[in-house]
């Protein structure tokens, strides 16, 4: 009877966390469905009220209005963000990689220390380094380039931080075999140790996207020139001087926008989760 009695508890007490993870779900969700429904509407049935989910009027008028009515075009805006998005998340798994698996298997005087001092960078926010950044760009000939968005981005402590801590979970037995097969650091590296980091390496790969796709201050400051700005910074070309927003257009250019982030963590979900527990145990 007790049995019986600690079953039924622990099913009511699973079917009320379920009813509030799908309520949770529900509120997370929703602002997208509804900023992809108000996508396909005209203008001014987005402030109808009540609000209507499903329209008559609903078309791809606004789709065609973002990608093939603006100057510069839409489009351009998102070949920018691809090429800085895609260059820095290149450039940061290549970096994290090997600077995550120096400080976790190499041995050298100073290198906890140093792994500590680059960790404390996390910690100075972008807006203490923008005017450094912008003289040092101007000085370099880098403004109002991509190059200004790329070469900073190249480098991210919390991604070697996240490959250190996996780093720390492989055998050593496993490095130590390789230069018994007369491999080198590097050919360790990249023969033995970077293909079981596919967690890892998963987790910076989507990190950096999102942020790198979504990134709005930097392209503002550092680029000028509209033909080179990102998506991010595109996007307020739909206000206008008077501070009229074409919400229409905006939930649009957003869409479009959103679908590249919500590719890349479909083809890495598989491995997402693995990547930020690694090391959470042990080293």
């Amino acid at each position: 009877m007790k049995t019986k009695l600690k079953i039924s508890k622990q099913n009511v007490t699973k079917a009320i966390l379920t009813l509030i993870m799908l309520v949770l779900a529900i509120i997370v969700v929703f602002p997208f469905m509804w900023m992809i429904v108000c996508s396909f509407k005209p203008l001014n049935e987005l402030y109808e009220f009540p609000p209507r989910f499903i329209s008559p009027n609903m078309s791809l008028d606004n789709y065609k209005e973002v990608l093939f009515g603006q100057n510069p075009s839409f489009l351009v805006y998102f070949k920018n963000t691809f090429i800085t998005t895609i260059v820095c998340v290149i450039g940061t798994v290549f970096t994290s990689s090997m600077a995550g698996y120096a400080f976790a298997k190499l041995q050298f005087k100073g290198r906890d220390q140093l792994f500590l001092l680059y960790l404390v960078t996390m910690m100075v926010p972008f807006q203490v380094l923008m005017v450094p950044q912008f003289i040092q760009f101007k000085y370099m000939g880098i403004f109002n380039t991509l190059w200004a968005l790329i070469l900073p981005r190249l480098f991210t402590p919390l991604g070697t931080f996240l490959m250190r801590q996996f780093f720390l979970d492989v055998p050593t037995e496993i490095i130590e075999a390789g230069r018994v097969d007369g491999l080198g650091e590097f050919g360790i590296f990249y023969k033995l140790i970077l293909p079981l980091a596919k967690p890892a390496v998963s987790t910076v790969v989507i990190l950096n996207f999102v942020w790198r796709w979504n990134e709005y201050e930097a392209p503002l400051i550092f680029l000028t020139d509209s033909k080179l700005f990102t998506l991010t910074v595109g996007l307020t070309n739909f206000i206008d001087e008077a501070g009229f927003a074409m919400d229409h257009l905006i939930m649009a250019g957003t869409t479009i926008a959103l679908i590249p982030m919500v590719v890349v963590f479909i083809l890495g979900q598989k491995y997402f989760i693995e990547g930020l527990t690694s090391g959470s145990v042990k080293g």
